[in-house]
């Protein structure tokens, strides 16, 4: 089942069902698919990005990250299952990974976030083969000698499980025009995790996660690099949300797209 935010279909399984179904495609060696992660600035770029919805259609999961879709879909009284947080998934998988002898891929991240993290999940899970990390120089997906360098170092590790954290939608983007080439069966996006599990970037305690603040914390954290995003854009996606609730929201991008199509 789906649950419809802001023309958005989400997923409605929780946290460990997710797992499941990312792990067993993943052991099954299925076709090469992708997994995406959307928050509150996620709804907000699909409303005008018609490319980015098209990724978000052909995608083998949709997620509900962050905490705003929650709420959203309660309000909606169409109510999600659970969080299905980035940063938990990536270190659960990593976790399964190190048991089922999968082997992962991590790309991209600041400079030595990456590296970082592959040198404390390995500490925490003996075992885990993580095969490669590279931290794509700024700019890269505009020069082709380097995304076929990065497509070169990912295909010679055949990897099961490839993390993205290139940021949205520029992650999503690069997976989805390179899934397929590559054939890992199963590609995330995942945003500042490297960073947060590196502890390159603080991650809030536990009860302000449970509560439904990490934004808040983020924002108390990294004022300059987000306070546009959280000032601007969680009363935007309330607005949004509002407008659904009273029946007010159009399926004008939708008419578009099929326009698009013919």
């Amino acid at each position: 089942m789906k649950i419809n935010i802001c023309r958005v279909e989400i997923d409605n399984y929780n946290f460990d069902e997710v797992v499941e179904r990312i792990v067993k495609h993943v052991l099954s060696k299925g076709k090469a698919e992708y997994v995406v992660t959307p928050n509150a600035m996620h709804i907000l770029a699909l409303q005008k990005d018609a490319i980015f919805r098209e990724i978000y259609r052909k995608a083998f999961l949709v997620v509900p990250d962050g905490v705003s879709l929650l709420w959203a879909a309660k309000f909606l009284q169409t109510p999600l299952n659970g969080r299905v947080n980035g940063t938990d998934l990536f270190e659960k998988l990593c976790a399964i990974a190190a048991k089922k002898g999968l082997k992962v891929f991590l790309l991209g991240g600041r400079p030595g976030a990456a590296e970082k993290a592959q040198e404390i999940l390995v500490s925490r899970h003996p075992g885990l083969q993580i095969v490669g990390t590279y931290c794509p120089p700024y700019g890269f997906e505009s020069q082709p000698t380097i995304l076929a360098s990065i497509n070169s170092k990912i295909t010679a590790t055949s990897p099961d499980i490839l993390f993205v954290g290139l940021g949205a939608p520029k992650q999503e983007k690069w997976i989805a025009a390179n899934y397929l080439h590559l054939g890992v069966p199963i590609s995330v996006g995942i945003g500042v995790s490297f960073e947060l599990v590196s502890n390159m970037v603080r991650r809030s305690p536990v009860w302000m996660q449970k509560l439904g603040l990490e934004w808040f914390f983020r924002l108390l954290t990294e004022p300059r690099r987000l306070w546009k995003r959280y000032v601007f854009g969680n009363p935007a996606l309330i607005y949004l949300v509002i407008k659904q609730r009273l029946g007010l929201f159009n399926s004008q991008y939708g008419n578009l797209d099929r326009a698009n199509d013919k």
